[in-house]
């Protein structure tokens, strides 16, 4: 059974589908300590509450192989977009220093970030893909990269992510990423939402403000903020739907109806600028949906006494689903 080892851990998505697929979780890290008991209670293995920076890379244990989903923000078209001049944006660095560290070197390591980092440049101009794959390449690794949709894997949602696959270069083998599920039907948000919940769970719905909910009760089903009268708008928002072109045309409050593909499922669960707002009801999903659409078994819990926090660990997971169909296919061709 290949060893893994798993940084910036999460609550344990990217893990869950590589224990999915056989592989054995020997050392996982992340700095937030509010999703130690997620991870631990679901994993049934410890995780290491600890800045990546701070650790002493030669007691990680050997592993066969590495995966990494390094923080999304300083790439992200939502976040400050600052790239490595951001002091999060070359994390990758603390990866290399654990493959360095190891006895053996992991026969592949795995990378997975947002979109945004295929056209983000470092602090000298260099696009990041050129970057990633001359490190890589200077300790030995051959790099591909991919950009995938979670939907077209099993997941219910549209989820753009890039994965980053680095193989040791003795490593002779070819590995492909895995295809589409071309002839599979898609989940749509009225597949998951007409679910009843899990036996003795009891719904958790963070709820909306009470400007919020005046706004969003005049949003038909899959409408936007394009249905709120411009008298309910915000002084911002009435700026932007004044010269709509000029801001590319957003389109905030998102209601999917129940026919369409949920849209991706964001760590700030905000109804400005993502998909969460239930189609039939002036509220948010409940946690026990959202985890649905991020593909997590109804089996898997989270843990915290503060709700938002519960959206947040959900949104900033790999998809369970996502990480099997990788996992495996890594699996199938490299080990």
């Amino acid at each position: 059974m290949p060893k893994l080892i798993s940084l910036f851990t999460g609550c344990g998505g990217f893990d869950l589908g590589f224990k999915k697929a056989g592989f054995k979780v020997c050392f996982a890290n992340d700095n937030e300590k509010k999703l130690k008991e997620t991870y631990e209670k679901n994993l049934k293995h410890k995780i290491v509450i600890e800045d990546i920076r701070n650790i002493d890379k030669k007691k990680i244990p050997q592993g066969d192989i590495i995966i990494a989903g390094i923080p999304c923000q300083p790439f992200s078209n939502a976040g400050n977009r600052k790239s490595t001049k951001d002091k999060d944006g070359n994390l990758f660095i603390e990866v290399i220093e654990v493959i360095k560290n190891q006895k053996r070197k992991p026969k592949v390591i795995l990378f997975e970030n947002v979109r945004g980092f295929l056209s983000s440049k470092d602090e000298h101009g260099v696009l990041l893909t050129k970057r990633f794959e001359n490190e890589m390449k200077n300790i030995g690794y051959k790099t591909q990269f991919q950009l995938l949709n979670a939907s077209d894997f099993g997941v219910p949602s549209n989820r753009y992510r890039v994965f980053i696959i680095c193989i040791r270069n003795d490593v002779k083998k070819i590995y492909h990423f895995p295809e589409p599920d071309i002839l599979v039907t898609k989940k749509t948000v009225g597949d998951i939402i007409n679910q009843p919940l899990p036996k003795n769970e009891k719904e958790e719905i963070w709820e909306f403000s009470e400007a919020t909910l005046k706004s969003i009760k005049f949003i038909k089903e899959g409408g936007s903020w394009k249905d709120i009268p411009t008298d309910y708008l915000s002084v911002a928002h009435k700026k932007i739907r004044k010269n709509i072109k000029k801001y590319r045309s957003p389109n905030f409050y998102r209601r999917f109806s129940r026919n369409e593909i949920m849209g991706t499922i964001t760590a700030t669960s905000s109804p400005e600028n993502s998909g969460i707002i239930h189609p039939l009801e002036d509220r948010r999903y409940s946690v026990r949906e959202i985890a649905r659409f991020q593909s997590f078994p109804d089996s898997f819990k989270f843990y915290s006494d503060n709700i938002q926090f519960k959206y947040k660990m959900i949104g900033n997971a790999v998809p369970p689903e996502l990480a099997y169909r990788i996992a495996s296919s890594i699996k199938k061709y490299l080990f």
